[in-house]
């Protein structure tokens, strides 16, 4: 039998050496790797994202300029990253009293439209100082404010005509002649016209708490007040002439008016209960109620009643006042539903696309 030899002392020593050599060199690849990939992933982290950024700072400074020379107005500083707008509006009306919040209009750019109240001040933030400029909307008056008005003054206007002022018509024609009956009825639905406007305005209308340049507001009273001068004058005069076709047209115009009056009020309840449940809100349908069943022909039902009003009231009371402030609703009215049925078009396209703005075919 063949003895296994020993492997000399030497060569042991060799062999065990380079053994132990390649261990060492696999534990230096290891290590070497290793140093690499937390390299690796420490440069990942070089570059945070802008949220992380934002989040460290503690406060925003933003700096106001006037929107025309570019001058610094001043700086509104220690805003923090969870504020709106409104609160830098606050703070800006406090170092500078003579322009209230209402009044103020900030933008990101010197052509940009004016940012909204409710925009989170984190959300225009590139770094900690924030520029925005400045634009001085004139006088504001609230939306309720603005409709009360509007509508209180053709109300009150209609009824001292309504009565003939001694001011206004001679007393003697007054007394002698008589009223025909479409006088009192003109009267009665124009009076539910505009008392109906008031009652939305306070108990069905939802205003977000928004504001108008008190300019509006003198141009919006100077078109109803006069124009229901006007009207009123004639209708109530001594020497008003009655409707041609008699009591036939005042009775088939006066069912058509309260219609449109109807019409309009329902329209207007439906559009202030509409359905924003879930992740996007939802294009007014019609409900069991006939009349919401012009939204499936138009998307502007309201504006539709409206003209619809005035035209039934002008063929009740056959005057030409009553006819062009009709004709000036129209047109009115039309220039809004077209710009709300493109408002609408960006929101609810699939269901909007087939319908008018405000009458079927012809808008």
């Amino acid at each position: 039998m063949h003895r296994r030899q020993k492997p000399s002392a030497p060569e042991h020593k060799r062999d065990l050496a380079a053994h132990g050599g390649a261990l060492s060199m696999s534990h230096n690849d290891t290590r070497s790797f290793f140093n690499f990939s937390q390299l690796v992933l420490s440069a990942g982290h070089l570059k945070s994202p802008p949220v992380l950024k934002h989040s460290k700072i503690t406060y925003f400074e933003v700096e106001i300029l006037d929107v025309q020379s570019k001058k610094q107005i001043c700086i509104v500083d220690k805003i923090p990253p969870s504020s709106t707008l409104l609160d830098v509006k606050h703070k800006f009306h406090k170092a500078c009293p003579q322009w209230y919040p209402s009044r103020v209009g900030l933008q990101l750019e010197r052509n940009g439209p004016y940012l909204k109240d409710s925009i989170n001040i984190q959300s225009l933030a590139v770094s900690s100082i924030i520029t925005l400029y400045f634009t001085d909307l004139g006088q504001q008056v609230g939306w309720t404010t603005f409709f009360l008005t509007e509508y209180t003054g053709p109300l009150l206007i209609y009824l001292l005509f309504y009565i003939r002022l001694s001011t206004i018509y001679d007393q003697v024609e007054s007394t002698k002649n008589f009223r025909h009956p479409v006088v009192h009825l003109a009267c009665f639905c124009h009076c539910l016209h505009y008392i109906r406007h008031l009652l939305e305005t306070l108990f069905v209308h939802k205003f977000s708490g928004g504001h108008t340049p008190l300019k509006n507001m003198i141009k919006g009273c100077a078109f109803y007040w006069g124009f229901t001068s006007w009207i009123a004058y004639y209708i109530n005069h001594p020497r008003y002439t009655p409707p041609s076709f008699g009591h036939r047209q005042v009775s088939f115009a006066a069912l058509a008016f309260l219609m449109c009056e109807a019409g309009n009020h329902f329209i207007n309840v439906t559009l202030a209960h509409q359905n924003h449940s879930g992740l996007k809100a939802c294009f007014p349908s019609p409900t069991y109620n006939p009349f919401t069943w012009l939204f499936l022909l138009v998307s502007c039902p309201n504006y539709t009643y409206e003209v619809g009003s005035w035209i039934s009231f002008t063929v009740m009371t056959q005057t030409l006042p009553v006819g062009i402030f009709a004709f000036l609703m129209v047109i009115q009215m039309s220039l809004w539903a077209q710009k709300k049925h493109k408002l609408y078009l960006k929101r609810f396209y699939p269901e909007v696309r087939r319908k008018a703005a405000m009458i079927p075919i012809i808008f």
